[in-house]
């Protein structure tokens, strides 16, 4: 019997520590690009060994046209979409994909030269979520409920300009305070009550603010259509900028900030470059027209970035380039206007046919390790990866959830 439970206790000595490990390695996603604002999610407990028939797809739901993400924390899945000129706002349980609530509010699908609906993703801070419209409607509501905190219609409060295409960024929570790509430089609230600390004039684009410390000094990264600039985060006040003119002033995807470089980039012809904002000021160190993020966003993996160049209009490619150098190390075609994250060192893509493609992140070369058809229809939005599940959408509002435990 001594023997016995000497055996006991070494199992479960042996076992916790193997269930810490689970957990801490599973983790929510409840905003655009993860908790950690970079497209890379931390889970290892994941497997690309999915046989002939595929991976399992546990549920299907249809929240409407749009191209927001999903967001997900405590069980739930929330995203947006468009119906007969209603906008809305669905959270869905995970387990099993059945409806928790629904907010509605009256949205015209605006499809001017692409689908339309809502292009922005939910942003859940604990037990609050917050959206913004492509119109400037931005509302605060209760996770657990779907009950209203409070709304306000930001050109109409506050007089802000709503660019061609409406409002695309994701809300940022930082601390107390909620920080939207709103006007040319930002706008800045209480996440609390809705109450604006500042707001800037002009014309915004369309990435999600990034806040990060350059030396002690908290920064946001902000696109105007016509410039990338550091942002006071406390007072607002712009403390550089850099000249980035596009077609359309569609500044898009988001920036990549690694030790005091910043990575932008924008497509229609402009092209990427790497910046040095160590100090007050901004430093183009490299520039090339070989990599063009038209709105899909880069991932910073190893020393190398990894992305899409070119538009959905053109040729496209899949491509990885070194972050010092901005040299490319390799392109492939065939995936067209794939939207992608990171995990387990490991390239999650989602091409814009639907099919999802798994392949180690090497500078050598791409070679994929997995492949299946999990979507039909336009796919341009963002997949994520969330405690052993993988969540995608199209364009005409389907969103999956794929086993991959």
């Amino acid at each position: 019997m001594q023997r016995l439970n000497v055996v006991i206790r070494t199992a479960i000595s042996v076992l916790i520590p193997l269930i810490a490990i689970s957990v801490l390695h599973a983790e929510d996603w409840p905003t655009w690009r993860g908790i950690h604002r970079d497209g890379i999610s931390t889970e290892t407990d994941w497997t690309t060994n999915w046989g002939e028939a595929g991976p399992k797809i546990r549920w299907r739901y249809n929240v409407g046209t749009g191209f927001s993400s999903i967001a997900i924390s405590k069980g739930k899945a929330l995203s947006l979409g468009n119906q007969d000129d209603t906008d809305s706002l669905l959270c869905l349980k995970v387990e099993n994909g059945k409806r928790l609530w629904r907010y509605d509010y009256p949205a015209p699908l605006d499809d001017n030269n692409f689908d339309g609906g809502p292009t922005s993703t939910p942003t859940v801070d604990e037990d609050r979520v917050y959206i913004l419209s492509r119109a400037g409607n931005l509302v605060c509501l209760d996770l657990e409920s779907g009950k209203v905190h409070w709304t306000k219609n930001l050109p109409a409060e506050t007089g802000v300009e709503v660019p061609g295409w409406g409002f695309a960024s994701s809300p940022l929570v930082v601390d107390s305070h909620l920080i939207l790509n709103v006007g040319q430089s930002g706008m800045k609230l209480d996440k609390m009550t809705g109450e604006v600390v500042w707001q800037s004039e002009g014309e915004a684009a369309y990435m999600t603010p990034l806040a990060i410390e350059v030396g002690t000094k908290p920064l946001l990264i902000i696109a105007s259509g016509k410039f990338y600039q550091g942002i006071d985060r406390e007072t607002g006040e712009q403390l550089w900028k850099q000249r980035w003119l596009t077609n359309f002033g569609c500044n898009a995807s988001d920036p990549i900030f690694h030790d005091g470089k910043l990575f932008i980039s924008s497509g229609y012809n402009r092209g990427s470059a790497l910046l040095d904002i160590s100090s007050d000021s901004a430093q183009i160190l490299w520039e090339t027209k070989e990599f063009q993020n038209q709105w899909s966003s880069s991932i910073l993996l190893n020393g190398f970035l990894y992305g899409v160049d070119g538009n959905d209009t053109g040729e496209r490619f899949f491509k990885c380039l070194d972050f010092k150098t901005g040299e490319v190390r390799w392109s492939v075609d065939g995936l067209g206007s794939a939207s992608f994250i990171a995990a387990a060192n490991k390239l999650i893509i989602l091409s814009d046919q639907g099919e999802l493609v798994i392949a180690n992140a090497s500078s050598e070369n791409f070679k994929p390790i997995a492949r299946a058809s999990i979507l039909t229809g336009k796919c341009w939005t963002s997949p994520v990866l969330s405690n052993g599940h993988l969540f995608a959408r199209n364009a005409a509002g389907d969103v999956v959830c794929v086993d991959l435990r």
